[in-house]
């Protein structure tokens, strides 16, 4: 095992120990147990249950319905009208025109 010092805030001491007498262990102990579930949870990934998922999918689908269906005349009219920006720091004459002509040679999705 090895050690690590650390240099805490006196209320923060305080508290670890308050907490780490609550529970009957040492601070180190407290301490120890509190970075190793830490650590678990952001490697853990928890499985959603089937039924929130299928009510997640139901509220999307109603979402999508609520919010309609644009015509490709109507797309393309808000694309005409949109604001032109400078294109991010990055993206190369090349790279823009490659989306550019993807852009132009999509066909309408039904």
């Amino acid at each position: 095992m090895s050690q690590l010092t650390l240099k805490l805030p006196e209320t923060l001491r305080h508290q670890l120990e308050a907490l780490a007498r609550s529970e009957g262990v040492t601070v180190n102990q407290y301490v120890l147990s509190a970075l190793t579930r830490q650590v678990k949870q952001t490697y853990t990934v928890d499985a959603i249950p089937e039924k929130e998922t299928a009510e997640q999918r139901t509220a999307f689908a109603d979402l999508l319905n609520s919010l309609g269906k644009s015509s490709f005349s109507e797309i393309e009219q808000i694309m005409r009208e949109r604001d032109v920006v400078k294109p991010e720091k990055g993206l190369s004459p090349r790279i823009l025109k490659r989306l550019h002509d993807r852009i132009k040679h999509q066909s309408p999705r039904v």
